[in-house]
């Protein structure tokens, strides 16, 4: 692959040969099916404030801000903040309400508390499902905060009459109604995607389709995605060796849930009693130890590619050990991001290395001062006074450093998007959304055509990892400044002292 679609590549955590997989699964919203994100989450931002509307709620002034929130962000439902956090799970970035906090306002709330999402007041946004709730939730916190919401209710209710409302909505069925009713609103078409499985379908691979959309929604969708695309008279159905709809992930893949047929396109259904699964067949339910006792396969055999960091990749790799994939839609707009800053990119980097120089010899001076001024140890010599000039002259220097690389850092941590930056970065660091990448997808791409860009035949391999000591190990002794976001907040220059 050329290095100019470097977008469109496939990255690589763990070493992948995908001569060794055997067999291939595909989630399908938002890894089959992509959706225009901004249409489908004001449709079901609509359908959240109409449900509330018609509970008294006073929001019909509020309007969808699709650029309030990203996916990779946490819900504190403690304090009603939204935060994006590193992946250490120190919090970089808060809102409360629709409003950004500052640093010493944030520093009050979390300084001395880490993310971790394994307690129940934090709520992570794993899909781009999850932006029209978050925005809501966001725009009533500022209405609680201002006592214009009715009844006894804190921040944590509020979060759970939000998702209360949205999945009332979806079991309604009326969004995916309008969806199906007009595809070509909703749904971003990618002509390239059933060429790329029909390429691993003929190289040998069983293809699995294991949603947990319903057979009603599920066919119209595939068939708007697929059909179009394939060979005269192939279907999606004849693209899939096995197909799992209302597949109640993530349970399937660690509970033995019964399995029931498609008979018809009515989607009448007949139960499975016992043995393997019929191939080319349409099934609801079932569960991932019947799918491998049918093919035969375990573990590293199969590859399942999804665009839910827990839901698809997380348990399939923890329960299964199968090989994982995951679809970060955003990535595109994210490489294309850092691509057109790179120039800026260079020069705060060659910025971020004076500075780090210059910090270094104001450190030597401090300590030349205190040595002088109580006599003692080597360069202790040198008057108080010349020793506090220099140091005077290198802080001016180093404020007129800052004043140049504080635009550039500020406008390195907002790329993509202005108020929470880059998916996968947090300042200098990577964000929580990129550690749990890294923890549980071996590869992550864009989307599932970008499979077409490779053969099913690849041996993907994974970077060496870095560790901060390999400059000083090197050859020649490079030392190298990785300020990619640096984050700068109003702490920086007094921290000279």
């Amino acid at each position: 692959m050329d290095a100019s679609d470097d977008v469109r590549g496939l990255f690589c955590n763990r070493t992948l040969n995908l001569r060794g997989i055997q067999a291939i699964g595909y989630d399908m919203d938002y890894t089959l099916v992509h959706y225009h994100m901004r249409e489908w989450e004001q449709r079901a931002y609509t359908f959240i404030k109409e449900g509330l509307l018609a509970k008294g709620w006073p929001i019909d002034h509020l309007t969808f801000e699709p650029d309030l929130v990203i996916r990779g962000l946490v819900i504190d439902t403690e304090y009603g903040n939204v935060v994006k956090a590193n992946r250490f799970g120190y919090v970089k970035r808060t809102f409360h309400g629709t409003e950004p906090l500052g640093y010493r306002q944030q520093k009050e709330f979390y300084q001395r508390t880490l993310v971790d999402l394994s307690e129940a007041r934090w709520h992570f946004i794993n899909t781009l499902f999850g932006i029209s709730s978050a925005c809501m939730y966001m725009q009533l916190v500022d209405l609680l905060d201002a006592d214009e919401l009715e009844g006894s209710m804190g921040y944590h209710d509020l979060y759970e009459e939000v998702q209360h409302t949205l999945d009332e909505a979806h079991m309604e069925g009326r969004l995916k109604q309008e969806i199906i009713n007009e595809p070509s609103r909703f749904v971003n078409l990618d002509p390239e995607m059933p060429l790329a499985l029909l390429d691993q379908k003929r190289a040998g691979k069983k293809l699995l389709l294991i949603t947990n959309s319903e057979w009603d929604y599920a066919q119209p969708m595939l068939e708007y995605a697929f059909n179009e695309f394939l060979p005269d008279g192939m279907t999606w159905r004849d693209l899939f060796d096995l197909s799992i709809v209302g597949a109640r992930k993530p349970d399937f893949f660690s509970v033995r849930m019964p399995a029931f047929r498609v008979v018809n396109d009515d989607g009448l259904l007949r139960e499975h009693k016992s043995g393997p699964l019929k191939e080319d067949c349409v099934y609801v339910g079932g569960n991932a130890s019947l799918v491998e006792e049918t093919l035969g396969l375990r573990g590293e055999e199969i590859l399942y590619i999804g665009d839910h960091l827990f839901v698809d990749v997380n348990i399939s790799k923890k329960v299964l050990r199968w090989r994982t994939a995951l679809v970060v839609r955003e990535l595109e707009g994210e490489i294309e991001a850092f691509r057109e800053f790179s120039d800026k990119q260079d020069e705060l980097t060659d910025l971020m290395r004076q500075k780090e120089s210059m910090e270094a010899d104001y450190s030597a001076l401090r300590l030349q001062l205190q040595r002088a001024r109580d006599g003692y140890g080597p360069n202790s010599q040198r008057p108080p006074e010349v020793i506090e000039n220099e140091m005077s002259g290198l802080r001016d220097d180093l404020v007129a450093l800052d004043e140049r690389i504080a635009p550039l850092a500020k406008e390195s941590s907002r790329l993509v998007n202005e108020n929470w930056g880059p998916l996968l970065r947090t300042g200098k660091d990577k964000s929580m959304f990129a550690r749990q990448v890294e923890r549980y997808a071996d590869v992550y791409t864009g989307r599932v055509s970008n499979f077409l860009h490779h053969t099913p035949f690849i041996y993907l391999r994974s970077h060496r990892g870095s560790l901060p000591h390999d400059d000083a190990a090197s050859e020649d002794g490079a030392y190298t400044i990785s300020t990619s976001g640096y984050e700068w907040d109003e702490t920086t220059a007094k921290e000279r002292g």
